[in-house]
């Protein structure tokens, strides 16, 4: 799926070299971005659980949010997108998204059928704000350092919604093989609508940005969870650490191939 390109004003020489270095922060979308994106939404799921039940909830939590602060700071540090980076961030914010929607139904007792809505709200407010301030929601125009924090405001934001929603379908009756049926088909829907003429590309690429995270998870917790909870019982551990190595191979792809960087001007 492709996504919006603003039309932009194309300054020459020096000044267009600093608006490119600034504005590659985010990856072109290809097939391997959302390949790449199931992926660290099902390792940030099983990743969660896994450090909760070794370390225990709360030294898990502190854990998670130190290496998602360093992931940031890390990507913020950098002026142009470096994809072991990016991707890095990506996973932090995934494995600490799903804690922060863990610990809000576990610690403090906020069903799913609360949390969800809590967080598409959050959501709302977030691209509300970012539009009302920059005058778009695409990602190729991250070419300032306001506008990326607005981006991984609303990254964060759709990955708290997504597990909550992933676990909220779990829990009323579909299970997770059948939460990975549902969400299958509902990421299909931004990309039909789009290709159709119905659908603006910004507003189904952030659609099908969010499916991600249901999806992912739904898929991880199917393959690790045991059968008495409807998954295959493979383990959280196995789980993490195979989607990891896949993670980790195709960033690789990606860092080398340079499939995924803007073309020069």
């Amino acid at each position: 799926m492709s996504t919006e390109h603003v039309l932009d004003h194309r300054p020459s020489g020096r000044a267009r070299a600093r608006i490119r270095e600034s504005a590659n922060k985010v990856p072109e979308v290809t097939v391997y971005f959302w390949i790449i994106k199931v992926l660290t939404t099902g390792m940030g799921e099983t990743a969660s659980d896994f450090l909760a039940h070794l370390l225990g909830p709360i030294p898990a939590v502190g854990l998670g949010g130190l290496a998602f602060a360093a992931s940031l700071v890390l990507q913020f540090a950098v002026r142009r997108y470096v994809a072991w980076i990016y991707w890095t961030a990506i996973v932090m914010v995934s494995v600490f998204g799903t804690m922060a929607a863990d610990v809000l139904h576990v610690g403090l007792g906020v069903p799913y059928t609360l949390s969800t809505p809590l967080f598409l709200i959050a959501l709302a407010a977030v691209f509300a704000l970012w539009y009302a301030t920059e005058r778009t929601l695409s990602i190729h125009s991250i070419r300032t350092r306001r506008r990326e924090c607005f981006y991984w405001a609303a990254v964060l934001a759709t990955f708290a919604l997504g597990t909550a929603a992933g676990d909220l379908t779990a829990t009323i009756g579909l299970g997770y093989l059948g939460s990975v049926v549902l969400f299958a088909v509902a990421i299909c829907v931004p990309a039909v609508t789009h290709r159709a003429g119905l659908l603006g590309a910004v507003t189904a690429f952030w659609t099908a940005y969010v499916v991600t995270r249901p999806l992912g998870a739904s898929l991880a917790d199917w393959m690790a969870l045991p059968g008495g909870r409807g998954g295959l019982g493979w383990g959280l551990g196995p789980v993490t650490l195979s989607w990891t190595v896949a993670i980790v191979g195709f960033v690789a792809f990606l860092a080398m191939s340079r499939r995924d960087t803007e073309p020069a001007l």
